[in-house]
């Protein structure tokens, strides 16, 4: 057992993914995802999760988010099986159970009082998968990690999941350009994103409102993302979680844009 520390606001949202791929297979088994860790983590934190379990909406979105990243990586990492994954702002979250391709390397960044936890729960594996103390708030998080020396094997596979909703918008815009700049050729940011009108409405979620956390950024059109850097080109097509209730959620999607200017909840890949 494992005491949860007094992790403030956006740091103890890691809990939420946690319980989606833990028990939301118990709401959507057709969206199971599979996590080999998941519950018995959630076994090993003292903490209550009971209300996390009320939020399906949230659960639904994270475990089909998970599997477009799973279906993303998997094809990135079939392309270039040397090639290293980070995970920007990793949580408790193990993605490498799904993206090991037995040649890859992998690299879980989070915030030092995150990463203590971890350390405890998930601590380094072999030689391929390592975790790392960084706050990506914060400019240098690329030195900070190293990733010159990880790209020498060629492109970086690089995931921010949960994330940017919650950093300033000149914060993205900033590690958009630092990924632009620095990546090499071929390498691919894949994240999540909200729309702008999701601003200030973090209360109004059962499982992020009580955490403190609040949404501080979303799309205002999908097409910002690539004005952050000339480098920068979409990897795919965009997800949009309306996919999940088939043609009531494509028609609701498209009566809402004009005026939400983006889909509420969607899966981006970004490369250089």
């Amino acid at each position: 057992m494992v005491r949860l520390t007094q992790l403030q606001a956006v740091r103890s949202t890691l809990l939420i993914p946690l319980v989606a791929r833990a028990f939301g297979a118990r709401c959507y088994p057709w969206l199971d995802c599979h996590d080999a860790d998941a519950a018995h983590l959630l076994s090993c934190l003292q903490t209550e999760v009971a209300p996390l379990l009320q939020d399906r909406l949230v659960m639904l979105n994270v475990l089909w988010r998970t599997g477009v990243l799973k279906a993303w990586g998997r094809e990135f990492f079939a392309r270039y099986p040397h090639a290293t994954g980070v995970n920007l702002g990793c949580g408790l979250s193990n993605h490498f159970q799904w993206l090991d391709s037995g040649r890859n390397r992998w690299l879980d960044a989070d915030l030092p009082e995150v990463l203590d936890l971890r350390e405890q729960l998930l601590p380094e594996q072999g030689g391929r998968r390592h975790n790392a103390g960084i706050d990506i708030a914060r400019d240098g998080w690329w030195d900070a990690l190293a990733l010159d020396r990880l790209a020498a094997s060629g492109p970086l596979w690089l995931l921010c999941e949960g994330v940017l909703m919650y950093l300033p918008p000149e914060r993205v815009r900033a590690l958009l350009r630092e990924f632009a700049e620095r990546a090499p050729p071929d390498s691919v940011l894949v994240f999540d994103a909200i729309s702008h009108v999701g601003i200030g409405q973090a209360r109004h979620c059962h499982s992020v409102g009580p955490s403190g956390a609040e949404f501080c950024w979303g799309l205002r059109s999908p097409q910002e993302l690539l004005q952050a850097h000339p480098r920068l080109r979409p990897r795919c097509a965009a997800r949009s979680v309306a996919e999940c209730y088939g043609v009531f959620g494509w028609a609701a999607e498209a009566m809402s844009l004009p005026w939400s200017g983006a889909p509420l909840y969607s899966m981006h890949a970004l490369r250089v």
